[in-house]
């Protein structure tokens, strides 16, 4: 098993913590927030640059297009084989959905760390720091443990190529992910919630033997990967439910993708668990819902907190909800322009029906009546159609602008919305587009939005976050 001297002493460190199984003391969870707005965008540790530098050698599919992308298990099975298999060495909750995911997943890393069990959790993609992506006990991995870990999975990469292993044809997130679980075994965490980067079934998390699965709800996204339905999306989102284990999902029977995850359930003997939404009317109350059915199911399983009692959705209690904030997920501020507030909200929604549930939570939030204006940029293999016309329902006004070239251009998005006659502008650079809407709202009246995705929220995010604070 490769340890790297660093990695070793850090990973001496959290067992110390582990051991004590004790949860973040709530008043640290009040004062400090477990994604620290001040927290930088670019790395400082100088062994995470060169990591990552190294690292972004290998094709990333977060950052092009994905056409032609691999799928397959067979090289981060190869990687995690030479690596010890950390995937085998801690109990997991797998969590897939169009939607969700990642507040799901603080939730349920929230509701453990309250019960005193000692829990990482895998998330992607980050908004403006790597380390967000890998959490131990509700905070941040350390750049220097990442580092460390990077380079262990980086070590592997290299034996692979050398003898001609699957490995060989690893990605950058087979290896964050690898190195991921690796941090969570030297840290001695007896769970972890891990989250698909993309589909399910393919994905380089499903190397773990979850007790529990989770699909939070299926929408059309990555059409050209994961199939042009959403049945045929559900099929690949279905494939993390292990044999025997349990599934949860709010999908009905007599919905396309839920009659495809029920067969799937049926086919490997596996339970299938539906929280009741029945009253929920927010994207939060709902979040809450599935994470508690499925901490339900651990109780059912026999887990015990440290105090000795059955864990639960008991555990997901207000201050849970609090910890499992995290960035450009329904996020609001107040800041300053011409002499009054403008009201802006943080929502990376990228599917029609997730971006409908934040305008109809935001409109009934104090500060988001009326008109709005959305800071908006669509990833290519994204329905924007669909986006577009929830915005023309809920009378918000675009003003397109792009991050990467996996986006569809500003142009495209323009001539769009002049077919369903929905005002608009278009202002390439971002800075300058959010610019522009605050402007506008502060001149009528109006709120902003960010929105369309996560990448274009992480440019942003951060400035607004300073201007919020000299308001």
């Amino acid at each position: 098993m490769l340890v790297s001297r660093g990695l070793r002493d850090w990973r001496d460190r959290w067992r110390t913590i582990a051991k004590r199984r004790l949860p973040m003391p709530l008043a640290w969870a009040q004062n400090e927030p477990r994604y620290p707005c001040a927290m930088p965008m670019q790395n400082q540790n100088p062994r995470l640059i060169e990591a990552l530098s190294q690292l972004d050698q290998l094709t990333n599919w977060e950052q092009r297009p994905r056409g032609e992308m691999r799928v397959g298990l067979e090289p981060i099975l190869d990687l995690s084989a030479r690596l010890g298999n950390p995937h085998r060495a801690f109990r997991s909750i797998h969590v897939a959905g169009t939607k969700g995911k990642s507040s799901t997943s603080a939730l349920l890393e929230a509701g453990l760390r309250h019960a005193g069990i000692s829990v990482g959790r895998y998330a992607s993609p980050h908004v403006e720091h790597i380390s967000e992506r890998v959490s131990i006990n509700g905070r941040p991995v350390e750049e220097a443990a990442l580092a460390e870990a990077l380079f262990l999975a980086l070590d592997a990469l290299r034996a692979a190529r050398t003898e001609g292993s699957a490995a060989e044809a690893a990605t950058w997130f087979d290896m964050l992910t690898a190195a991921g679980f690796l941090i969570f075994r030297d840290a001695g965490l007896q769970w972890a919630v891990v989250e698909t980067g993309l589909g399910g079934r393919l994905d380089s998390t499903n190397i773990v033997a979850s007790d529990v699965s989770i699909i939070t709800n299926i929408g059309l996204e990555h059409t050209e990967i994961l199939g042009k339905t959403r049945a045929a999306i559900a099929f690949e989102k279905a494939g993390i439910i292990k044999p025997h284990s349990t599934v949860v999902t709010p999908l009905e029977a007599d919905d396309e993708a839920g009659a495809v995850i029920a067969k799937r359930a049926a086919e490997i003997e596996a339970r299938l668990v539906r929280p009741d939404f029945s009253g929920l009317k927010t994207i939060a109350e709902r979040n809450v819902a599935v994470a508690g059915a499925a901490l339900d199911v651990l109780r059912e399983l026999g887990v015990e907190g440290q105090d000795g009692r059955k864990v639960g959705g008991w555990l997901i209690d207000r201050a849970a909800e609090q910890e499992s904030q995290l960035p450009g997920r329904l996020e609001r501020f107040v800041v300053p322009v011409a002499g009054r507030g403008v009201s802006v909200a943080l929502d990376g929604a990228h599917v029609p029906f997730n971006l409908e549930a934040v305008l109809d939570d935001l409109s009934g939030m104090d500060g988001f009546a009326g008109p709005g204006i959305a800071v908006v940029a669509i990833a290519a293999d994204k329905d924007a159609a669909g986006l577009l016309e929830v915005m023309g329902r809920y009378g918000v006004s675009p003003i397109f602008t792009s991050v990467s070239d996996r986006f569809r251009s500003p142009a495209e998005l323009r001539k769009l919305a002049d077919t369903i006659g929905l005002s608009c502008d278009v202002i390439e650079d971002p800075q300058k587009a959010y610019e522009k809407a605050l402007e506008r709202a502060a001149a009528a009246g109006a709120w902003v939005i960010l929105t369309g995705s996560l990448y274009l929220v992480g440019l942003l995010r951060e400035r607004i976050i300073r201007e919020a604070a000299k308001g």
